[in-house]
């Protein structure tokens, strides 16, 4: 029973890795790990995450709304359609001059909280990256851990 457990939790949390890495695409600007080393020359630089002060609340708010006028998308599809963002519409952005580029993809709300929660276990507050913060968050010592000292 303990071992269907942990398996059950190691594809909780891939599948959780996954919607960072893959469709939400975050280490393109905030790398693999979140902590600011882009993965992509091409894309914005990306706060490091691993040191954010942003409570939950605060960080699904900059998920789903980004943060207009700097490089972070909204992945809530609907973000600037009806005032849910900022108590902004697409029309006050404009207006304002203020911009915000196209997300990879767009989330669902529970996608966007557990983004959130994957990013509060394995990211925030866990400070910079070291050799076994590295092996931790891909749970296994992985080509990128090698630039660590042991």
């Amino acid at each position: 029973m303990k071992l269907l457990a942990f398996v059950a939790g190691l594809l909780v949390a891939s599948t959780l890795q996954r919607l960072f890495l893959q469709k939400g695409n975050c280490q393109a600007c905030h790398g693999g790990a979140g902590d600011g080393r882009k993965m992509d020359s091409q894309m914005p630089d990306g706060a490091n995450l691993r040191e954010t002060k942003l409570e939950r609340g605060d960080l699904i708010v900059a998920i789903k709304c980004g943060r207009p006028g700097r490089s972070m998308p909204a992945f809530d599809k609907l973000a600037y359609s009806d005032a849910r963002c900022y108590g902004m519409k697409q029309a006050d952005l404009k207006s304002s001059g203020l911009s915000l580029p196209d997300p990879p993809a767009t989330l669902q709300p529970r996608e966007v909280e557990l983004l959130s929660d994957f990013l509060f276990a394995k990211i925030v507050g866990k400070g910079p990256m070291n050799r076994a913060r590295c092996i931790e968050y891909w749970g296994a010592e992985v080509e990128a851990c090698g630039e660590f000292p042991k």
